[in-house]
């Protein structure tokens, strides 16, 4: 089988296989980079309201990304799942996925939220925040909760929507939503156009409403679909327990993985908490800005996890290892423009979301440590979204438990509480934490393993 690949690739033309690369990569770059800027637009607008306002809003995204973990993991397994059955031509298999993906999630996210919802004040004390921060943000939390319902459904229809290579529309739809959150943000929380002022509540509303109008979208254009993929409502409840277990099986070290990097998240936090309100508005800043630089190495990872599940379900695997060497490839070269950029104008940046000298300060000297490491970063968010693609999900997990746990954590400890190096030392545990990442996912990808696993 794979002899053929090697024909069909020494056969077919070098830019014809980057052309394929970019028309499934560029959706979503422009999607994440968009939704990045909407977030960092959001941030600066919650910024003026003051240094508490900030962290009332960064402290909620720890929580909430440890609640999604068992979500997005359940959205790899359907993506490889459906892309798999794309390649051998099964649509069956990948319509039965998807519909099983979206009724698991929903009610999932049903059981996990509501709950959660009147446990907010409690999770910001363990996250260490001061009763200012508190009584700004309790509104905010259980609103932006009750918005994660919608979102995770969203997600799920968009991740196999990709899955089957249509990058465009969950692009579309998601650039929507966001600039309705954006538009909404800005009316109601400084109480434009005799909207009441609501501040940080404000910003969970216009959050709220743009992820029910993203789902509303995604549903009903999935269901309306007359490509290789379509929910068909009369089926929704049609249960294949060979299916379920196939997507938990993939699924599941995924699972394992988001636990591990948000629960190690949620500890990182909460050493940096602990330096002050204006240094962790700083970190949030940060970590703001950080996400614009994952949108290079998070799409080029989702088109290599697409094209490469769908090469192997097809049994090409020369093609599918052509694949990830050209995303890796593409994706760096991004990543590494983004941190020029991020190093030369690090206090410029810093400055557009606050006028407080100390977190410009701050900020800055931590987005120069991010400029660093956008090389390393990219090609291990690549070379994960190429693994997982494969169906072999066991290493990023493995990853993951050695840097956020073996590296950030550690080095963030100890460089913060022994050394004193504040904000500083616990990006420095980050940069560590990525190199180390890159380089376990690289000799995995190297050694080919991943070609071989079975779904």
């Amino acid at each position: 089988m794979d002899a053929s690949a090697v024909i069909s690739i020494e056969a077919s033309d070098r830019k014809k296989l980057r052309k394929n690369v970019i028309q499934i990569a560029w959706p979503a770059v422009t999607e994440l980079i968009l939704i990045s800027l909407f977030g960092a637009i959001d941030m600066i607008m919650v910024g003026r309201l003051g240094a508490a306002a900030i962290t009332s809003v960064g402290l909620v995204n720890q929580p909430i990304f440890l609640i999604m973990a068992v979500f997005q993991a359940l959205n790899i397994g359907g993506a490889a799942v459906v892309s798999r059955g794309i390649g051998s031509k099964k649509y069956s298999d990948a319509n039965s996925a998807t519909r099983h993906l979206i009724i698991i999630t929903g009610m999932l996210s049903i059981v996990i939220i509501f709950p959660a919802i009147f446990t907010v004040a409690g999770i910001y004390r363990f996250m260490g925040a001061e009763y200012e921060v508190i009584s700004i943000g309790l509104n905010y939390f259980k609103i932006v909760l009750v918005s994660v319902i919608f979102q995770n459904i969203a997600l799920s229809i968009a991740s196999v929507l990709r899955a089957s290579g249509d990058t465009k529309t969950p692009m579309i739809i998601n650039v929507v939503s966001n600039i309705i959150n954006v538009l909404m943000n800005y009316l109601l929380i400084f109480g434009r156009m005799g909207l009441p002022e609501l501040g940080v509540t404000g910003a969970g509303i216009g959050t709220f409403l743009s992820r029910v109008l993203a789902f509303v979208l995604l549903t009903y254009l999935l269901c309306s679909s007359k490509g290789d993929i379509k929910l068909k409502l009369k089926e929704i409840f049609h249960w294949d327990i060979k299916t379920i277990k196939k997507i938990v099986r993939i699924g599941m070290p995924s699972a394992m993985e988001q636990f591990v990097l948000r629960s190690g998240n949620l500890i990182f936090v909460r050493v940096v908490s602990g330096l002050g309100t204006a240094v962790y508005a700083a970190h949030q800043i940060s970590v703001s800005v950080l996400s614009l630089s994952f949108t290079s190495g998070m799409a080029f990872g989702m088109a290599a996890s697409t094209l490469i599940g769908q090469s192997l379900g097809a049994e090409k695997r020369t093609l599918a290892e052509e694949y990830g060497k050209e995303t890796r490839h593409l994706g760096s070269i991004i990543a590494t423009i983004i941190g020029v950029i991020f190093f030369i104008f690090s206090k410029q940046i810093a400055g557009l979301f606050s006028n407080d000298i100390e977190v410009i300060q701050n900020t800055s000297g931590v987005l120069k440590v991010i400029a660093l490491i956008q090389p390393f970063q990219s090609s291990q968010l690549i070379l994960a979204g190429a693994l997982r693609g494969a169906g072999d999900t066991k290493w990023p997990l493995y990853s993951t438990i050695a840097g956020i746990w073996g590296i950030r954590i550690t080095v963030a400890y100890v460089l913060v509480v022994g050394f004193k190096l504040g904000l500083m030392g616990a990006w420095l545990g980050i940069c560590v934490d990525q190199i180390l990442r890159y380089f376990i996912l690289f000799w995995r990808f190297k050694g080919g393993h991943w070609k071989y696993v079975k779904i």
